[in-house]
């Protein structure tokens, strides 16, 4: 019981919660180029198919992370859409990406997707379809340095929001291959940053933070076909590291290549 509520819940709420305020944080400081680089890093993922391997081992997670890339995908569709409702209020916004990211996540579902290379398909369509939207249609451009007073209860505020919302999600990682592929990406992260990217900077600096956050999305991706392959080769620490390797070197390429995107 304390091995769980340890490892399902109070690791994944500070590790989370740690992220988001980073996240925000380097993006108010250095750019939301610069932020959605540095917030896809894996971070949750790492945590939550360490645990469904421990627990299930390491073919059990090898499986579920096939969904993973086009999981993946529906997060950046998520993004896309809070990205396009953001000048509205915010719980139309919320309600919109949610309701849109449940319903493909539910399509998903009953497909039973079991190839490694649809499932990369399918993040690369939703990809190019999600950042050429925001950056050739809408034309949004990434947000420089913006002026924050940051006080106690203002990170407190941050960590609470991203906490709860990926402690509920990682509780839910561990209930069959294709569901624990599901929970391991829902777009926790993803919410929290807009929400506070919303709430604190309007809808110009979250939707560039949206495409800042696309943009970044291959480092989550490499991450899961990396265990995928090296889970069952090379066991559950090697092939961690191997994989964490393969995302950093893929953060690496992202963060040289972001200021030719505008």
């Amino acid at each position: 019981m304390e091995y769980s509520l340890l490892y399902h819940t109070i690791i994944p709420f500070a590790l989370s919660a740690l992220v988001v305020i980073l996240v925000t944080i380097i993006a108010e400081k250095y750019g939301t180029k610069t932020g959605g680089v540095i917030g896809t890093l894996p971070s949750t993922i790492i945590i939550a198919f360490l645990f469904i391997a421990l627990d299930k081992g390491v073919w059990f997670a090898s499986e579920s992370v096939i969904i993973v890339p086009a999981e993946m995908g529906l997060n950046l569709l998520f993004l896309l859409i809070f990205a396009l409702l953001a000048h509205k209020k915010i719980l139309v916004a919320l309600t919109g990406s949610l309701l849109t990211w449940t319903a493909l996540t539910i399509v998903i579902y009953y497909s039973s997707l079991t190839s490694i290379i649809i499932s990369l398909t399918l993040y690369i369509i939703c990809f190019l379809l999600a950042f050429l939207i925001l950056d050739k249609k809408k034309k949004i451009t990434s947000k420089n340095t913006i002026k924050v007073h940051y006080t106690p209860l203002k990170l407190l505020g941050r960590s609470l929001i991203a906490g709860i919302v990926i402690a509920i999600a990682v509780s839910f990682s561990n209930l069959g291959t294709i569901l624990s592929g599901i929970f391991s990406v829902f777009p926790a992260i993803f919410l929290s940053t807009m929400l506070i990217s919303q709430r604190e900077h309007g809808p110009q600096f979250t939707a560039a933070m949206a495409k800042g956050m696309i943009y970044g999305s291959p480092s989550v991706v490499s991450y899961a076909v990396g265990i995928h392959f090296l889970y069952p080769l090379t066991g559950i620490i090697a092939g961690t590291i191997g994989a964490f390797l393969i995302a950093l070197i893929t953060t690496l390429v992202l963060f040289k290549l972001r200021k030719k995107i505008r």
